[in-house]
């Protein structure tokens, strides 16, 4: 099922290995360098690369992630509760219970295709969103959202452990994996590097090379003998395995589970994710998820003393009329920004900012600049 990697792919893998390890002092001047958002940057990178091995692979676009993202949530907290806060347990059962919801879903969706499985997909994020907080209450807890408490059984940590007077922590074999700290983020950061690793297997593998047939013709591949649907089926399942993957770790970093994780915004965030980045590439939908992270978390924590500091250099009343326009872009106003970029980068770079940089090493190397539509292809020769 897997084919060798070539030398080029390993170089990049060790390349986005060695980025995302020496992340906390990359990030340092763009001001990200803080555990709880690389967390979240390697948290999201992995909702994003699953579900462009459905997307970008097939063509298939869900509007329903999110689902596989709450069940992973609500499954590592329940493993939490009931046996154990190593977070071993919780991420497997995470990952059992989304991919068993994943293949009934896509057992259901993936009879319709185009616009018609998005909405199913979308109904299906919706419905167990709704269900969450009201008649799965007693699984879930509703609005208040699932969370620890002192009366819970957790099994086998009081085996072995003697009960403490707080709440426990979740930890890797007693390595404190909550509370934002540097082991939580190397914890994430490594599952981030597996995640893409088998990614990249899959995307140059047969199977991976069928998806993309499935994507540029599936009529054709039904006229040649496939039967396309088991490779649909199999591809939606792994897709949501990373999902609840993802929501697993959500848990693991701060345990606790709401519906709103359900939320048809939350399958939306990654559909922006995956199309920003570079849709069909390795590496675009987490430097996507990055992208939209730090304008959710740190573009937005700008304010008028920030813009004052930026422009100091300027006369007086050309900052002040400086920090008046800026500040409509930053602070509450992020989500102006964001939606400025993504606009600029839909126009004139199609296939995302991956399309951008290999235009950039295409002009370094003198390369033909008619090959800017490789990236949006999902080309194997474009740069990802």
């Amino acid at each position: 099922m897997f084919s060798n990697l070539s030398s080029r792919d390993w170089t990049m893998f060790l390349i986005f290995s060695g980025v995302v390890l020496a992340a906390p002092v990359l990030f340092q001047p763009i001001g990200a360098a803080y555990p709880a958002i690389l967390q979240k940057f390697c948290i999201f990178g992995l909702f994003a690369i699953g579900f462009n091995i459905l997307f970008g692979l097939t063509g298939y676009l869900s509007f329903g992630h999110a689902a596989f993202l709450g069940v992973g949530s609500y499954a590592a907290v329940w493993s939490f509760k009931l046996f154990t806060m190593n977070v071993v347990p919780a991420v497997i059962l995470a990952i059992i219970f989304a991919g068993f919801f994943a293949a009934v879903i896509g057992f259901i969706s993936l009879r319709r295709s185009g616009i018609y499985f998005s909405i199913i997909t979308l109904a299906f994020a919706q419905m167990s969103y709704n269900l969450a907080y009201s008649v799965l209450t007693p699984l879930t807890n509703g609005e208040t959202g699932l969370q620890l408490s002192l009366n819970d059984p957790r099994v086998i940590d009081h085996m072995f452990i003697e009960p403490g007077a707080g709440l426990p922590r979740t930890n890797f074999f007693g390595i404190d994996v909550s509370g934002g700290g540097l082991s939580g983020f190397y914890f994430t950061a490594v599952l981030l590097i597996i995640g893409f690793y088998i990614s990249m297997r899959i995307f140059r593998s047969p199977f991976g090379l069928q998806l993309k047939a499935i994507k540029s013709n599936q009529n054709r591949m039904r006229y040649t003998g496939y039967n396309t649907r088991p490779y649909l089926i199999a591809a939606f399942v792994i897709s949501g395995v990373y999902a609840g993957l993802a929501g697993a770790l959500m848990a693991c970093t701060d345990p606790l589970a709401g519906a709103e994780r359900m939320q048809w915004t939350a399958s939306g965030e990654v559909v922006l994710m995956t199309i920003l980045g570079g849709v069909g590439t390795l590496v675009g939908p987490v430097i996507g998820a990055a992208v939209i992270k730090y304008f959710e978390n740190i573009f937005s924590s700008f304010n008028d003393n920030t813009l004052n500091q930026f422009y100091s250099f300027l006369p007086e009343p050309v900052r002040e009329a400086f920090v008046t326009v800026s500040g409509l872009f930053v602070g509450e106003g992020w989500s102006l920004t964001l939606g400025v970029v993504f606009m600029l980068i839909v126009i004139f770079l199609p296939g995302g900012i991956m399309e951008g940089v290999r235009r950039i090493a295409s002009l370094f190397k003198g390369g033909n600049k008619g090959d800017g539509n490789a990236a949006v292809s999902g080309h194997p020769q474009a740069a990802e």
